[in-house]
């Protein structure tokens, strides 16, 4: 059986027979049976089927917040926000995936005919985390089918209710049988799956560790692979910034979600003639969070997602401290903050360089690390020492600067004056240890596709 233990109050919310070794072999017969038939429907035809399986979810939309909620801490008056950016993001790629899968033919030779297709991969295994459950899965899922595969889904053991919604949704948006399935697999049983000859390609979101074990499961195959991995996304707070908005919007992306967000802000760059005025301010607007149960409508940072988590986060902070880093919110004025629980106040480090883990290794929780720097070159040097690239933020005035400075920063995605947020229309995508391959936008679909040439004599 899995168990999912809730992180509010230690219980176990949910539990579920985990799938073995003979449940994989029926799930992708199923799925390498359905492609035929699926993959021969128009772009538009299978757009009514993802459309309805994504209205079949919003409908459940207040009930799944509350899941949510339960099963990894986040606030309820902020897990209905996913079910919405689950919808957006889903509509986008339903709208333009006639077009990103649209043929291209080429001006004709004398006597030739010559034009390329994109073609589905085959049976993909989505392989998605807790943090975001619906936001992550959506990424790899909408698309996926959009474009002619078979999906099959692994989620998290801590959000196992999640797959249960798709899969729900899935049937009563009609799906034929083997289009889309779900399976509770544990680490061993999901290497099996991802190195079974039937399956084609593999989507995954997680840690580096979990990267690169998947990395290892594939040793004997040669399918496309894409690996969504962790970040340890810097801002930096130019001179020009403006230092309200500023301050706001990095407060939020630093804590939202107890910190527990691949594109979160996790460390700071401030220029030295605002550094004291933005530390002030930042460490006001943190000294109003509300800690404690999610469940209660005032609280705006809930528990993390397990204690080990917690504690791991309590010794970077530890470690930092040890090497002269100084705390700048009491723990203290948070009540359930202690040791050995998954309740922990959010953190403000400063005198902090990277030589101290909080500064290099990813903490995924409510800590923040705040550097002051002298100019543009030691800022984007600071920003790029670090073995991740997923984003980055520039908080400036100068839009002209921001894009020669954003050339410069080796991560997916460059932000000016927002963070820890996706656009649909934009390519989501890592460098370094942040992973490889894209989802999102119109080039999101060449990974899940293949090209396929046609060169003909006439």
């Amino acid at each position: 059986m899995i168990k999912t233990i809730s992180p509010i109050d230690g219980s176990v919310y949910y539990s579920a027979e985990e799938n073995n070794e003979i449940d994989i072999e029926k799930t992708l017969i199923l799925a390498k049976g359905a492609l035929t038939e699926w993959s021969a429907l128009t772009v538009r035809e299978r757009a009514k089927y993802v459309s309805s399986f994504v209205n079949e979810v919003n409908k459940d939309k207040n009930d799944i917040a509350l899941e949510i909620t339960w099963q990894m801490g986040r606030p309820l008056s902020q897990s209905p926000g996913e079910i919405g950016g689950f919808v957006e993001r889903a509509t986008y790629m339903i709208g333009i995936a006639e077009e990103a899968l649209e043929s291209h033919e080429l001006i004709d030779q004398s006597g030739f005919k010559r034009w390329m297709e994109r073609t589905p991969l085959g049976v993909l295994a989505v392989l998605s985390p807790w943090n975001y459950p619906f936001l992550t899965s959506v990424n790899a899922i909408v698309p996926a089918l959009m474009a002619g595969n078979t999906v099959i889904l692994k989620h998290s053991f801590q959000t196992p209710l999640v797959a249960e919604r798709y899969a729900k949704a899935a049937k009563k948006a009609g799906f034929p049988e083997g289009v889309f399935q779900i399976l509770h697999l544990n680490h061993k049983n999901t290497a099996r799956l991802i190195g079974h000859p039937k399956v084609d390609a593999v989507l995954f979101t997680g840690s580096v560790t979990g990267g690169l074990a998947i990395q290892n499961s594939l040793l004997n195959k040669f399918i496309p692979c894409g690996l969504e991995l962790g970040g340890k996304d810097p801002a930096y707070v130019r001179a020009d910034a403006n230092l309200g908005s500023t301050i706001e919007n990095l407060v939020d992306g630093s804590f939202f979600n107890s910190g527990q967000s691949c594109c979160g802000i996790e460390r700071i760059y401030v220029h030295e003639s605002l550094y004291d005025k933005f530390i002030d301010g930042f460490v006001d607007i943190t000294k109003t969070y509300k800690l404690g149960n999610p469940l209660e409508s005032e609280i705006n940072i809930g528990p993390m997602v397990k204690t080990s988590a917690a504690n791991f986060v309590r010794s970077q902070i530890d470690e930092a401290i040890s090497k002269g880093a100084r705390s700048l919110v009491d723990e203290s004025m948070f009540a359930l903050s202690k040791k050995d629980s998954p309740y922990l106040s959010p953190h403000v480090l400063v005198d902090v360089d990277h030589s101290m883990n909080v500064m290099t290794e990813e903490s995924f929780g409510p800590v923040v690390g705040i550097m002051k720097v002298k100019n543009d070159k030691e800022a984007i040097s600071l920003m790029n020492d670090s073995q991740y690239g997923l984003t980055a933020s520039l908080w400036t005035q100068d839009i002209d600067q921001a894009q020669f400075l954003g050339r410069k920063i080796e991560t997916g995605t460059v932000y000016m004056n927002r963070c820890d947020y996706l656009d649909p229309a934009l390519a989501w995508t890592g460098v370094k240890n942040s992973g490889r391959g894209v989802t999102l936008s119109k080039v999101g679909y060449d990974h899940v596709t293949r090209v396929k040439s046609f060169h003909f004599k006439k």
